[in-house]
């Protein structure tokens, strides 16, 4: 009822049934959309048709619409059928998904699951060591877990940049009012009231922002399919995201609202004068004064919301350039990966996996082109799975844990990983010999602090091993101490560590290939698939990738989120340089006749022009410092995606003011130069 329970029905065919939810009449299967599509054409006759999975026959009974992937990534579905043991398994490895009945809360199922929880405890008394419970939490929530920092992110850079363009549209509106003064002026000697006026302004206001709002819905329809492409991580199936009907109907109603909110000052201040002053010429009135306050405090505030903006670029930047920097602790030139799972049916047995990864091992040794072949049960920055384990001769409240991984011989030479100390790993070291582990740097610092840990030994439960079976633990001796590698994040690593096994004492199905090449990685991929069908024809290979392809997954994300800001960081700069322009332009115009009378009496240009500067840098000045005040506070938000860098760095800070500084400068130096070029006679004589 997995599908039903989602709501979903498939495009072709149908969903498993009961019955088929049995152990030997489980042989049916799902298709994704993606699956049907790109490996078999889209057949319409694929129904009833038979794959091997694992090497036995499943017959394909249905194929899901177009963008279902649940789990994130599934290609196809099968029965779990469980057996009557694994019906009784204690083992936490599955994800149930439930549809609340109607009228009951998350917070209703949350406290029943919790009695539920308590029953199997009792029920299953080997569950409580692991903290075993059961919790709700709403789907949407869970499989937006990864995509809401991106989300954040892109919400508020375009708040930011939001907020100055309607800073500047309120100071032109306030320009313009000051422009048809003397309309309205008229208007009101006409009979106009200051309501039918405050309409007028306004109407024009919000129409001039619904047209702003249009014009972005028809950039958003071209460029939406853009900014998914750069999206890093993938988006959960029932995520829709397009200019649907919500959005516009959104845009529209944000439209209004800012039309509105950013109309209504120019729109009280434009009617508030009365007609005979407003009729009477030269002079400036208190409404004018006023009107510049306000035009002055928007420009301070879209310079400090800027500053915000580009504050968080900055740090992202610099977070990116030190990801890009720092040591991963292996080397990825030249260097190609993938995987293999070997099919439970042809490899239950330990000493079978280990002959397929000898032979392969060996295969690839001998390739012209190939320096260097190993395999693991885990690749940098992926991690795998952890354990706890005990130090010989140490007694702690905390339990030691690190990342375990099963690793060939060569496999650090083949990745670049330093031998510190001791000895690497031998084919000597085989199921028959004495068990040995080697240590990275960070566990010898963790766990035996100021020492050697050569010659020391762990005990440790291998829950994973070879043939699902759970061995006993087992003292292994530390035989060496390598260079310690970046696991689960480029950004911070916090592990305690990594403990490395020997693969022939410890084999598995599912290993990473790591093989380094002397030419272009990547050419080696047919090759390496043709070694692995020479010695099992049924076996697949998959996820080939470079080592430089897939070092750049993990940074993909703070890449992406440096290039959004970085954009919106670079349209709130011009944005802030276009409103800084409009003000000093109109300041100037203002103030012609002023400087025109300046000149008369001896002032020069560049008297006149620092006073035109001067006037630009005291509103930036006073910007950037509430700017930089806001950004402290901001920027603490991006403590967790920060690497390398503080969330209050003073050099960035200082670069930012320093940048939105010399842009204010040119913005302001334009109409300062126009200014400087008056000719005080022509403006005294029209005067």
């Amino acid at each position: 009822n997995f599908f039903s329970t989602l709501g979903v029905k498939p495009e072709l065919g149908r969903s498993f049934t009961s019955e088929e939810d049995q152990p030997g009449k489980n042989r049916e299967v799902v298709l994704s959309h993606a699956v049907w599509k790109q490996q078999f054409g889209s057949d319409p006759q694929i129904l009833g048709k038979t794959l091997s999975l694992d090497g036995l026959n499943y017959t394909v009974i249905g194929v899901m619409p177009q963008g279902f992937q649940m789990p994130s990534g599934a290609g196809l579905w099968t029965p779990l059928a469980f057996t009557p043991q694994e019906a009784q398994s204690t083992h936490e490895y599955l994800d149930v998904v439930a549809r609340l009945r109607p009228g009951v809360t998350t917070q209703q199922a949350r406290a029943e699951l919790a009695d539920i929880s308590a029953q199997l405890l009792r029920q299953f008394p080997e569950l409580a060591p692991s903290g075993f419970h059961v919790f709700a939490e709403p789907l949407p929530e869970v499989m937006q877990e990864n995509l809401r920092p991106a989300l954040l992110v892109l919400l508020a850079a375009v708040g930011c940049v939001l907020l100055i363009a309607c800073a500047n549209v309120a100071n032109l509106l306030l320009a313009r009012a000051s422009a048809r003064q003397k309309e309205v002026a008229v208007r009101s000697a006409l009979g106009a009231t200051r309501a039918r006026l405050i309409r007028q302004l306004l109407t024009e206001s919000t129409l001039l922002s619904l047209c702003g709002g249009a014009f972005g819905l028809a950039l958003a329809y071209q460029g939406t399919g853009l900014l998914l492409s750069l999206v890093p991580i993938q988006i959960p199936s029932f995520v829709r995201i397009s200019v649907d009907s919500h959005v516009v109907l959104f845009t529209l109603a944000l439209a209004m609202f800012v039309g509105l909110l950013f109309g209504i000052f120019p729109a009280l201040h434009s009617s508030q004068d009365a007609a005979a002053a407003a009729l009477k010429s030269g002079g400036r009135t208190s409404t004018a004064h006023g009107r510049d306050r306000i035009r002055n405090v928007l420009v301070v505030a879209e310079v400090g919301v800027a500053l915000v903006l580009l504050a968080c670029a900055g740090l992202l930047i610099r977070t990116f350039i030190h990801v890009r920097e720092s040591d991963p602790g292996f080397s990825s030139g030249n260097a190609l990966t993938a995987w293999v799972s070997l099919r439970e049916q042809n490899y239950h047995e330990p000493a079978k996996m280990s002959a397929f990864y000898q032979q392969l091992l060996q295969r690839l040794s001998s390739l012209p082109q190939v320096d260097n072949a190993a395999i693991g049960s885990t690749l940098p920055l992926l991690g795998d799975w952890t354990q706890s384990f005990d130090v010989e001769g140490r007694n702690s409240s905390v339990e030691p844990h690190a990342f375990f991984a099963a690793v060939s011989p060569r496999y650090f030479s083949a990745l670049g990983i330093p031998l510190l100390k001791g000895r690497s790993f031998a084919e000597a070291d085989g199921p028959n010999a004495p068990p040995v582990v080697m240590v990275d740097e960070r566990a010898a610092r963790a766990y035996w602090p100021g020492e050697n840990p050569v010659g020391k030994r762990i005990n440790v439960e291998l829950g994973m091993s070879a043939g699902g079976q759970s061995p006993k633990p087992v003292w292994r001796e530390v035989i060496g101490v390598v260079g310690s590698v970046k696991h689960l994040s480029a950004l911070a690593d916090q592990s305690k560590g990594e403990v490395y096994l020997p693969y022939l004492q410890n084999p598995m199905r599912t290993m990473s290939i790591v093989v380094r090449t002397r030419g272009n990685p990547a050419d080696l991929g047919p090759a390496l698939r043709h070694e692995v069908a020479q010695i099992d024809n049924s076996q697949a290979v998959y996820d080939l990738l470079t080592m430089d392809q897939y070092l750049d997954r993990f940074i993909s994300q703070p890449r992406f989120n440096m290039v959004l800001l970085a954009l919106f960081g670079a349209l709130a700069l011009l944005l802030s340089a276009i409103g800084i322009y409009g003000l000093i332009s109109f300041w100037v115009v203002q103030r012609t006749r002023e400087m025109g009378i300046r000149m008369a009496l001896g002032a020069s240009r560049g008297e006149v022009m620092r006073l035109v500067l001067g006037q630009t840098l005291r509103l930036v000045a006073i910007g950037i410092g509430c700017g930089i005040f806001a950004a402290l506070l901001a920027t603490r938000a991006l403590a967790g995606l920060l690497f390398g860098v503080g969330s209050n760095d003073p050099l960035t800070f200082v670069a930012i003011a320093a940048l939105l500084s010399a842009v204010a400068v040119f913005a302001g130096y334009v109409p300062a130069r126009r200014a400087t070029r008056v000719d005080p006679m022509v403006i005294l004589r029209y005067e």
